[in-house]
């Protein structure tokens, strides 16, 4: 009977998983890659076009502190 209540807990993996859910709701799954790598040329073009889709706003700073965004030139529609 105590072997039946063991196998509805699940084994070990099951229980951990179960008891860090809110957390890596929260937090993310964990990432092992390394960051000490070449960037491949992918990446080298997504970067580039990030760069250029940022340089297309300003950042404007109330006097009260907070801060907003706004397209530098409104006319301009090659990226949005």
């Amino acid at each position: 009977m105590a072997k039946g209540r063991i196998e509805d807990r699940g084994n070990a993996a099951q229980r951990f998983m179960r008891a860090t859910g809110k957390l890596r709701a929260v937090f993310g799954p964990a990432n092992r890659s390394s960051i000490a790598h070449e960037m491949t040329e992918e990446n080298r073009r997504l970067l580039a076009q990030r760069q250029a889709e940022t340089q297309q706003w300003e950042t404007i700073t109330r006097p009260d502190g907070s801060t907003y965004v706004v397209p530098r030139n409104p006319e301009d529609r090659s990226l949005r």
